[in-house]
């Protein structure tokens, strides 16, 4: 057996830590700012409209563009808690909740300086051309509202800090076994409070939704959250398998042991 450096596993360990972070929070930034589209699941696959009728309404899967990133989020947090513990997610959560109040408060300055007369010219007709005023249409797009931004950010919060607290319980009771238990059990937990919360509290505290459809939208959102979250379970097995590599089998077990007994 060789044994490695320590200096050269803490190297290791640090850079690890370090490209986690760096996926972990581009993907929820990215998330954040796509996240003002909907785009329809049914017209993606060139299937018809599901109609599926949940609390008294049919609906469609029509999805926020940030389902794209956020599964990404989601395997990217439980890598972390695997191999750094609470105290690694808990630090990144927090540093990206504060970046995207950041990129709110960017993107509304931004929204709100005067469009140069040349700009406004030269992109003033869409590709049928079709008139339209491109600094509404960017203020538009990239102006969510209050509503949406403390929705988001109360969700994303509170949504980690559950998938925290119930992926490192699953932990425990498992002595460390069936990876995807505590990885897809925390995950749907946590976006079973995420995806009603943000939609409530955009709509319904800020806007002008009623409970029936904030449940109704919620619904939807959660069971495709689902799906996702259960599809993507082999991708932490594939990444644990390339990270014990990386790491050295010995000193991955040692990092996930010290993890656990936090």
């Amino acid at each position: 057996m060789i044994l490695q450096d320590p200096s050269l596993q803490e190297a290791k360990r640090q850079r690890l830590f370090l490209v986690l972070c760096g996926i972990f929070l581009t993907n929820a930034l990215i998330a954040e700012i796509i996240g003002g589209k909907i785009f329809s699941v049914e017209a993606l696959l060139g299937i018809p409209p599901a109609q599926l009728l949940i609390g008294g309404q049919r609906l469609d899967f029509n999805m926020t563009a940030g389902v794209v990133n956020w599964p990404v989020v989601f395997i990217t947090s439980d890598i972390i808690n695997e191999y750094f513990g609470k105290k690694g997610v808990k630090r990144i959560s927090y540093l990206t909740a504060g970046f995207i109040v950041y990129t709110f408060i960017t993107v509304l300055v931004a929204t709100k300086l005067p469009p140069a007369q040349f700009w406004l010219d030269l992109n003033g007709k869409d590709n049928a051309g079709n008139v339209f005023n491109i600094n509404d249409a960017f203020t538009r797009i990239f102006n969510q509202g209050l509503g949406i931004m403390v929705g988001s950010i109360v969700a994303f919060l509170l949504g980690q800090l559950l998938d925290i607290s119930v992926f490192s319980w699953l932990r425990k009771k498992t002595g460390g076994k069936y990876i995807w238990l505590r990885a897809t059990g925390s995950t749907m937990f946590s976006q079973l409070i995420d995806s009603f919360l943000v939609i409530g509290i955009a709509f319904y505290v800020f806007g002008n939704w009623d409970l029936k459809q904030v449940f109704s939208v919620g619904s939807i959102n959660y069971l495709y959250k689902g799906m996702i979250a259960i599809c993507l379970t082999p991708l932490l097995y594939i990444a644990h398998y390339f990270i014990d590599g990386y790491l050295g089998r010995e000193y991955a077990e040692a990092l996930t042991h010290k993890a656990s007994e936090e």
